[in-house]
């Protein structure tokens, strides 16, 4: 007898900022389009040129949250329009328009469609979902229809890498730590993850359509 799990016993759990969409880095253009600011204008790049971006520095060191990150930012391209911002939700708006599906990654459709037809139960655990795209987003993006359960601190107040916010999630989707496995860009959450008992997949935003390949895998190796 096999001793891999049946794929209804297993789940695919996916962060949604950076890893189902892409990055407020990568989407530069469509924000400076929809803001109407010049080509150019946002300087700053994160990841993809963290020696650039000290904030994002500090924000690897553990020095200041994720959250503190983007409010400052927030702040800084509200003033760019003359306007004081002090809610990430604005700026996620306002920068990203109406087409809420022009910054969802191609890859992560695919893997959503896949881990499908394949059985396995999906997740998003979040920190921001609703804080930052609004409690309408979910209505405006049908590709979240796919998923059985999504965990969002916007509501809870637990936020990864609190052991709370990954027990929750596989509770919700009835399943052990064990067999599901966890994709996410920020190494806190992974290490909270791989403490709580996940497998996990580091999500690498220059190979996206590898590391949901590599998901996938350890799913069907489980």
């Amino acid at each position: 007898m096999s001793d891999v799990a049946r794929p209804e016993d297993k789940a695919l759990i996916l962060d949604f900022g950076g890893v189902i969409s892409r990055t407020l880095f990568e989407t530069h253009a469509l924000s400076e389009a929809a803001l109407g600011l010049a080509a150019g204008t946002l300087t700053w790049q994160g990841p993809f040129a963290p020696e650039t971006d000290t904030l994002w520095q500090a924000m690897q060191a553990d020095q200041i949250s994720e959250r503190d990150y983007w409010l400052q930012r927030t702040r800084e391209v509200g003033r760019l329009l003359g306007e004081e911002w002090t809610e990430m939700q604005t700026f996620v708006q306002r920068a990203r328009g109406s087409d809420v599906a022009a910054v969802i990654r191609p890859e992560a459709v695919s893997v959503i469609q896949q881990a499908k037809v394949l059985g396995y139960k999906l997740g998003i655990l979040s920190n921001e979902l609703d804080l930052f795209y609004g409690a309408d987003f979910r209505e405006r993006l049908p590709l979240l229809k796919n998923f059985d359960v999504i965990v969002d601190a916007t509501y809870t107040g637990i936020l990864k890498p609190d052991p709370r916010a990954y027990q929750a999630c596989l509770q919700a989707l009835g399943v052990v730590a064990v067999q599901a496995v966890f994709v996410d860009d920020q190494a806190r959450n992974i290490e909270g993850a791989k403490a709580c008992g996940l497998q996990v997949v580091t999500f690498d935003v220059f190979e996206p359509a590898q590391s949901f390949s590599k998901a996938l895998q350890r799913l069907a190796n489980l």
